[in-house]
């Protein structure tokens, strides 16, 4: 290797860490998403209340985390370095603290801040006491200077979060059908927040296009656009494509023709659900599953409707030009339609269902004293240790939500290099009993991106990969500012 080489691989790994991109991905989750998630979780309103007052809401305003530290025997509180952790078989944690507030009749009662557990807090990160530290600095607090961080202490192992390596959500991808009685089938997964939906769009031998979605079951396409406010058949025919009549849109439309506007389509759509109230129930239940259940990605309020409409109708050109050969169809295993899910986006997901869990158990107790007779501080009845024991069972047991098993493992301390190698592990979670050839293969977009030689031999070939050591993982994209600067260059709304 020339001195040039030398000089600037030297230089690179000065500057960039292997797990860098990790511990990225974990300070984003502390500093953005914690925030992000209580912005879901808003406002908590409990369904027995004291029977004096008209409305009763609790109010989660604020969280932060700070640096790890330990309570002693005693009740005296100190910082914890994690070396310490190690010896004495404790975790590496910082407390987590929310702002929250109680609302009656919409005039503010109580306002206070609380402890609601402890995060497990990742090595050499932002919120870390080894954060920015020197060499001779990380010598005295007993570490070893060379050590890259990118894992968490639990009960004294230290455990590292493998990298998830899943399809690209809130993207509809089209491919050849081999079982079933459509030839083609459209997929895609719609996320926000804790929902992650799928919908799969079908054409069935007698040419109609069907939709399924949760509780819909293969719906005539047509009636869900109509359903969503789209009802004029010019306009389907127009934002399905301005510039070409499809024959496969015609079909559809003609069969359909009778549906003249939104009540009809929603009445419809209901009763072949099998929702059997009054018609007003009925329409508002549709109106409800439409709203949070249909593309909720792009939205779940009214207002959204019409734009998932104009999306259907693009899904639905989508596939009419895959089935006729304009455009070839979608490869699963290309990198463009896969995401890697790091520490921050698996931890946010394990903190989102978890927080819901708390929530339930503060309605639980604050509604029993209530049934009481007596009207209790919320400070009172949140349970700290709830939060923290959920927590710590999935990251010392690896069993994750939605059913995911080893997703956080124990370091592999052989030597160095396989020290790196685990902090780079990326899973796919595919079953490794079943053959999968194709997700097994070495593709040409996994190059600079995976390592095309270090992956097991056996079952998990080709399903458990690494890294490659120059690969840096950018972060989600703020949705807002790609579209201002979209905007900027002369992009128009639909209106």
């Amino acid at each position: 290797m020339n001195k040039v080489s030398s000089l600037l691989l030297k230089k690179y790994f000065e500057e960039n860490d292997l797990v860098k991109s990790d511990i990225e991905s974990f300070n984003h989750f502390i500093e953005v998403e914690l925030n992000k998630i209580i912005e879901e979780n808003r406002e908590i309103e409990p369904t027995i209340i004291p029977h004096n007052i008209d409305e009763f809401k609790i109010r989660l305003d604020k969280i932060w985390v700070t640096k790890p530290e330990i309570t002693e025997a005693d009740g005296s509180k100190r910082p914890i370095y994690p070396v310490e952790a190690r010896l004495r078989k404790i975790s590496y944690s910082a407390p987590i603290f929310i702002e929250a507030s109680s609302h009656i009749n919409g005039i503010q009662r109580e306002s206070f801040t609380t402890r609601i557990g402890n995060m497990p807090i990742m090595l050499k990160s932002n919120n870390c006491h080894l954060n920015k530290l020197s060499r001779e600095e990380l010598i005295q607090k007993g570490e070893d200077p060379d050590d890259l961080g990118g894992y968490f202490i639990i009960n004294g192992t230290e455990k590292v979060l493998v990298n998830i390596e899943d399809l690209a959500s809130n993207k509809f991808l089209v491919e050849k059908n081999v079982t079933g009685p459509s030839k083609f089938v459209g997929k895609m997964f719609s996320e926000r927040g804790s929902f992650k939906i799928p919908h799969t769009l079908e054409r069935m031998r007698d040419g109609l296009f069907y939709l399924t979605f949760t509780r819909v079951q293969r719906m005539p396409v047509i009636y869900i656009i109509k359903a969503l406010g789209l009802v004029k058949d010019e306009d389907i025919m127009k934002f399905v494509s301005a510039d070409k009549q499809y024959d496969e849109v015609l079909v559809n439309l003609y069969e359909f023709v009778d549906i003249k506007s939104e009540e009809e389509a929603l009445d419809i759509l209901a009763k072949k659900i099998g929702i059997t109230q009054s018609k007003e129930v009925r329409l508002q239940r549709m109106q409800e599953i439409l709203d949070k259940y249909l593309l909720p990605h792009l939205g779940t309020s009214p207002e959204d409707r019409i734009f998932k409409a104009y999306n259907i109708c693009k899904m639905i050109k989508k596939y009419i030009e895959v089935a006729n050969g304009e455009v070839s169809t979608d490869d699963k295993d290309h990198y463009m339609n896969k995401r890697l899910k790091l520490s921050g986006d698996l931890l946010a997901d394990l903190f989102r269902v978890n927080l819901k869990v708390l929530i339930g158990d503060l309605l639980y107790n604050f509604q029993r004293i209530v049934k009481r007779g007596k009207f209790p501080s919320i400070k009172v009845i949140i349970r700290e240790k709830l939060l923290t024991s959920r927590i710590y069972s999935s990251m010392a047991t690896g069993t994750w939500v939605g059913g995911r098993k080893g997703i956080s493992q124990r370091i592999q301390r052989l030597n160095f290099l396989n020290t790196q190698s685990h902090l780079q592990r990326v899973v796919s979670p595919l079953s490794s009993s079943q053959e999968n050839f194709e997700a097994r293969e070495l593709h040409p977009t996994h190059l600079g991106r995976l390592c095309p030689v270090e992956t097991p031999e056996g079952t998990n070939i080709g399903l458990r990969k690494n890294l490659s050591l120059l690969a840096s993982i950018s972060g989600d994209l703020d949705e807002d500012e790609v579209i201002k600067a979209l905007k900027n260059y002369g992009l128009k709304p639909i209106r």
